[in-house]
This record gives structure tokens, C-alpha cells and sequence, in this order.
């Protein structure tokens, strides 16, 4: 029986919704704390978290803002949310399923539109930044955190070989020139960004996703096989540990 992306999305996030929800990579950065200081003060805002994964971004912002939406294709990520957030005294985020790429929210919803770690999973990419870009206010910004491509071939084509080896719901990781390049033509106006490097515990980066061990050889293969070039980029280190990059970026109507 074949099978849709969404469903194996759901399929390999739904039974490692406590893994995410635990992550020390996923739970804190420089990223979260730069998204903090922009929407601190904004008491009156309702912000949308666009596939929110653990929820790192919404327990950030909820003391924030006025509402918090938290949007997440699985319903296991949901409710490991929702939960957290009761424990947190959370009560201003609110829960709901569905996909990216058709939103069911009313034009002109929100203040914020925030995303992280999201959107390397998306199967309609520009589909969803047009939804972005209708369910915000004439004034409201989006903001988007992913890890992103290094932009030439070769380190791009190492990059998503081991991003799919370790997960198969994988998608692209974008540069960030393709990045800006969607969102206008999504009819957003990309403005500052910021740039990031993160170390991957090679154990917990497999071990969190549940990367079938044959996989996992195979990414610490084509690591030993990769040129310098590569492995200087990525920092590969004798474990299978690596650094990749990723960026804070701010769009507008």
C-alpha cells in the first residue's frame, strides 16, 4: 500500500514526540533566544507555531504574547504539547492538526507566523509560505528557523544524503538564497537574518529519530569517504558528530 508524505511524516514523528519534546538541541539556542527578544512585549499578539514539533517555540513565546496556536501534522506531537503546556501553567495555547500547505485559519489571523525546524519537511514548500503570507495581519512578520543548505553542490548533496539516511520524511534543507527567493515569490519581503552553527550529537542525532542501524552505518560510511572539503565544512568528527548551519530569518507583507 504506498503510502502519502504526510503520512510518513506523521509515522516517524508521532512515536518520538517525548524525544522531541526532551531534546537539548530542539529545547534552547541562540535562535530561540533572539525570538524571544523579538516578540517580548507583545502581550496583545496571537502567534501561529508552524509544525511545532516538541513546542519549544510556543512554551518560549506564550509568556509573551496574548495566544499561542500550536500547528503540528501528528496529534501524538499535539498532545505532548498540550500537556507540557499544563504543566508549565501555560493556558493561553491552544492546540490544532493539520498540514501546511492548506491552513484553516481565516486571512489575516495572526501577528506572528513562527517556524523552526519545520520546514526541511515540507512537501509543498512555496505552497506553504503563500499560507504564511495569507494568514498574517497587513502588519504581521513571520519568522523562520531551519538548518540550511551550504549552498554549493557538493556540500549541498552530502547534506541531504545523510538528512535522508537518517530520516526518510526529509525534504530539503534550503539555502538561504532559496529561502529569500520563495518567500518573495510567496509575496512576503524577506528582511534580516541571522546565521547559526550546531553541533549534532551523532548518538542522540540517530537515537532521536530512530535511524535503522543499517542506515546508520551508512551515514558513518560516506562520512569517512567524504573529501576534506566536506569534512571541514561539517566538522565531522571521529564519533560521526557534526556541525551544520542554520539561520534566524524575518519576513514581512
Amino acid at each position: 500500500m504506498s503510502t502519502s508524505h504526510a503520512q510518513l511524516v506523521g509515522s516517524q514523528f508521532g512515536p518520538r514526540a517525548e524525544a522531541y519534546v526532551t531534546s537539548p538541541v530542539h529545547a534552547q539556542g541562540a535562535d530561540l533566544d533572539h525570538l524571544v527578544a523579538y516578540v517580548h512585549g507583545q502581550a496583545a499578539a496571537r502567534a501561529l507555531d508552524l509544525g511545532c514539533g516538541g513546542g519549544h517555540v510556543t512554551f518560549h513565546i506564550a509568556p509573551h504574547v496574548g495566544q499561542v496556536t500550536a500547528y503540528d501534522l501528528s496529534n501524538e506531537m499535539l498532545a505532548a504539547v498540550a500537556l507540557q503546556c499544563k504543566e508549565r501553567g501555560l493556558t493561553n495555547v491552544v492546540t490544532q492538526q493539520g498540514n501546511v500547505e492548506a491552513l484553516p485559519f481565516a486571512d489575516a489571523t495572526f501577528d506572528f507566523v513562527v517556524s523552526r525546524y519545520s520546514a526541511h519537511h515540507w512537501h509543498g514548500f512555496e505552497a506553504a509560505l503563500r499560507e504564511v503570507r495569507r494568514v498574517l495581519k497587513p502588519q504581521g512578520k513571520a519568522l523562520l528557523m531551519d538548518i540550511v543548505s551550504p549552498g554549493s553542490a557538493l556540500l549541498d548533496t552530502y547534506l541531504q544524503t545523510v538528512e535522508m539516511l537518517r530520516d526518510p520524511s526529509h525534504v530539503r534543507d534550503h539555502s538561504l538564497a532559496e529561502w529569500r527567493s520563495a518567500l518573495q515569490g510567496a509575496g512576503l519581503t524577506p528582511g534580516a537574518d541571522e546565521k547559526y552553527r550546531i553541533r549534532l550529537d551523532f548518538n542522540s542525532w540517530i537515537a532521536r529519530m530512530n535511524t535503522p542501524p543499517l542506515h546508520a552505518q551508512a551515514i558513518l560510511s560516506l562520512q569517512k569517504l567524504m573529501s576534506e572539503d566536506v569534512r571541514r565544512h561539517f566538522e565531522i568528527e571521529a564519533d560521526g558528530s557534526f556541525t551544520i548551519d542554520t539561520m534566524f530569518l524575518e519576513a514581512a507583507i
